[in-house]
């Protein structure tokens, strides 16, 4: 029945809120320590030496960036971290012999995962008020790049968790693909500074529509076309979805 279902999914995200809220000095404070250096040092420091960007500060620029950088991160690690944990301890084949519909656990660890990041994403965007000033013009677009960004990194998160064989798997994706390209993705500086050849392989990263998608929520201006960086997450949302069904239907990497 839907309201076991449903159970079931209350369940699955009220264990793992317990978890980061009653270790909040583990998951959340972190990084919100780590960003807040980011202002210090690339805000004060060397924003104080760089011009404005499309008539902002340098340090209001960063702020969306480092904000959508702090969900990524923690929305992709709580769910990866979570899932393997569960796969080594073998609690999960307990969830999966269990009642519990495939789409009811893929759910669940998103909103998990969508929680966290979130919660970071707010607390960092917070403290940036301890630097700058940042604006808000779009609400709407805010609300709906932070939710669709923390989605796509918790479906993510879930698939390389799927995968990962040991504990060394679960930090090669984030440390080899998403950090670099968090990085090169805006969220120091507007790709229109960078030689035309860069723009263009810029324009191949996701994170890029991701971070100005964003930023056009506070500032009102963007580096790419807003309605594609929102065609692309949903894209990307519904693909990792049908993967992460796919993957838990056929028990890959669970039943070994």
């Amino acid at each position: 029945m839907f309201s076991d279902q449903m159970v079931a999914f209350k369940t699955i995200v009220r264990r793992e809120v317990t978890r980061f809220t009653r270790i909040w000095s583990q998951t959340l404070l972190p990084p919100v320590v780590t960003q807040s250096l980011y202002f210090v040092i690339f805000g004060k420091f060397i924003g104080s030496q760089i011009g404005d960007i499309h008539g902002v500060s340098y340090i209001s620029f960063i702020v969306p960036g480092l904000v959508m950088m702090a969900v990524i991160s923690n929305s992709f690690g709580n769910v990866v971290s979570s899932f393997f944990s569960s796969k080594f301890q073998r609690s999960i084949e307990e969830l999966l012999v269990s009642p519990t519909a495939n789409w009811i656990i893929v759910a669940g660890y998103v909103a998990r995962g969508m929680l966290r990041g979130v919660t970071v994403g707010i607390l960092v965007f917070l403290v940036s008020f301890f630097f700058t000033s940042p604006t808000i013009q779009h609400p709407f677009i805010i609300v709906l790049f932070i939710v669709l960004t923390s989605v796509v990194f918790s479906l993510a998160g879930l698939v390389n968790a799927v995968f990962a064989k040991s504990f060394d798997d679960i930090s090669i994706f984030p440390t080899f693909v998403l950090t670099p390209l968090t990085y090169l993705g805006g969220v120091f500086y507007s790709i229109q500074s960078l030689p035309q050849v860069w723009q263009t392989v810029s324009y191949f990263n996701p994170i890029l529509y991701m971070v100005n998608g964003f930023r056009y929520g506070f500032y009102g201006f963007t580096d790419v076309h807003l309605g594609g960086s929102i065609f692309i997450l949903i894209i990307f949302t519904i693909i990792l979805v049908y993967v992460n069904l796919y993957l838990l239907r056929k028990g890959t990497g669970l039943k070994n």
